[in-house]
């Protein structure tokens, strides 16, 4: 199928193609976790649609996270202003 793309070794030339198509799915799924990936510089677009999917889930999961508790976080500044924190 794909894997004549890379002569050396048919193994990497498959990775290769995944990681091209996964390049857009990447993005996509930082968008829709909340992440303002349109605001993102080309430099950072790259660096995030290089990402493995280890990666891509441990960023994830660390978002899911922080937002759990940004409420609270984010109410402190709405009631102060920013002022005290």
């Amino acid at each position: 199928m794909t894997a004549d793309s890379g002569g050396e070794s048919g193994g990497e030339s498959a990775v290769d193609g995944a990681e091209e198509h996964d390049t857009g799915s990447v993005l996509r799924a930082l968008e829709q976790a909340g992440f303002p990936v349109r605001a993102f510089t080309g430099e950072q677009r790259a660096v995030f649609a290089g990402l493995t999917p280890q990666e891509l889930a441990l960023i994830l999961d660390l978002k899911t996270r922080l937002d759990a508790v940004e409420p609270e976080v984010q109410a402190h500044t709405v009631v102060a202003g920013a002022a005290l924190f």
